[in-house]
């Protein structure tokens, strides 16, 4: 496989389109914009080397499948936003880190770690009769009850693969 020179142009095209993605959803791009834009780079290598936008910062194994929890903005980053205040890469950030108060600090990557965020599907629920299953992003934790979930997250523009059923219908 031959990867093209990712130009600058595609990398400014993508920037504005993240950036005005998370304004309109409440999340920060870094300030750094020569840092952001390696970033976004490496975002883009990715999409033509798998086909898919694998976060730069982890090593895809180029199976969608597998790497469903890698693929930008990952299952990781509100976990690590509240936490730490960026996520693993530090493409997002929180406004402390976008203001200048406080500084990116190195974090910890949870994608292999025992102590990794799980939600339980086989929550014990009663006799809650569901017309829909509900379905969560498993990016930001949106929830929506609907028969499919959305084609994109209208809070992080996840697509529509980075769903989970929460709880099915029990009809």
């Amino acid at each position: 496989m031959v990867i093209r020179q990712v130009n600058e142009k595609g990398i400014d095209l993508f920037f504005n389109k993240i950036n005005k993605d998370g304004i309109s959803s409440g999340y920060n791009l870094n300030p750094d914009t020569s840092f952001t834009k390696s970033l976004i780079r490496g975002i883009l290598v990715n999409i033509e080397r798998y086909g898919y936008d694998a976060c730069p910062c982890r090593l895809a194994s180029g199976k969608k499948e597998e790497d469903i929890d890698i693929i930008c903005p990952c299952d990781y980053r509100d976990i690590d936003l509240n936490q730490y205040g960026a996520c693993y890469c530090a493409l997002y950030v929180d406004e402390e880190i976008k203001s200048g108060k406080k500084k990116v600090l190195p974090i910890p990557d949870r994608r292999f770690s025992k102590d990794k965020e799980k939600i339980d599907n086989k929550n014990n629920i009663g006799n809650i009769d569901l017309k829909y299953p509900i379905w969560r992003c498993k990016v930001c934790g949106y929830l929506c009850a609907r028969d499919n979930p959305p084609a994109v997250c209208p809070v992080c523009k996840a697509k529509k693969d980075r769903f989970e059923i929460l709880l099915n219908k029990l009809r």
